[in-house]
């Protein structure tokens, strides 16, 4: 692998989701991440859209890097034929990892890991810990709820605005592709 090969972290859900669409999204991110020749990093699952993803990265002839804590070696089915695949003690570690391994992240449909994930690396983000870029991939919408409840937070005095423009919003792949494009 390039030393200078950027690198993008995608948390995204150990389900599929009801909608084909989320799916759908994953496939097409994981073919875009791949043919921009950008290293896939992420949580190290066969399952869900992780399990998609890194298919569809693999399958395109890109880089993965998948991390994954021992208590979830079973559950999540870790993936172990991807170019780097680690093992570590506890989910704070396996997020630390991924970030520390990360030029930006990006976040699919998810549930509350994905919700825990992106909320760690937002409030590092706030905190000027990194500038990296944060980005949800809004497909169907499926993040309006989430961006309507930080404008909540704003409104109501629990954040400043500054926090809204931590958090990029792409209603597609294309636009995902063209935002990470900008931003490494």
């Amino acid at each position: 692998m390039s030393e200078t090969m950027k690198s993008v972290c995608v948390y995204c859900g150990s389900r599929n989701g009801n909608s084909p669409a989320f799916a759908a999204s994953a496939i097409a991110t994981g073919e875009m991440l791949a043919g921009q020749g950008w290293r896939l990093v992420y949580g190290a699952g066969d399952v869900g859209l992780m399990g998609l993803l890194a298919t569809a990265v693999q399958t395109a002839g890109g880089r993965t890097f998948g991390v994954i804590p021992t208590h979830l070696l079973d559950w999540e089915v870790g993936r172990r034929d991807l170019d780097t695949f680690v093992i570590t003690e506890t989910m704070h570690e396996r997020k630390k990892v991924m970030f520390m391994n990360a030029d930006a992240v990006v976040v699919l449909p998810g549930g509350a890991g994905s919700l825990d994930e992106l909320f760690e690396a937002l409030t590092w983000r706030q905190l000027k810990l990194h500038d990296k870029p944060l980005i949800l991939l809004n497909i169907d919408g499926f993040w309006d709820p989430l961006c309507d409840l930080l404008q909540h937070v704003v409104d109501s005095g629990f954040a400043g605005n500054d926090i809204l423009s931590f958090v990029q919003i792409a209603e597609d792949v294309p636009a995902l592709q063209k935002m990470l494009a900008a931003a490494l």
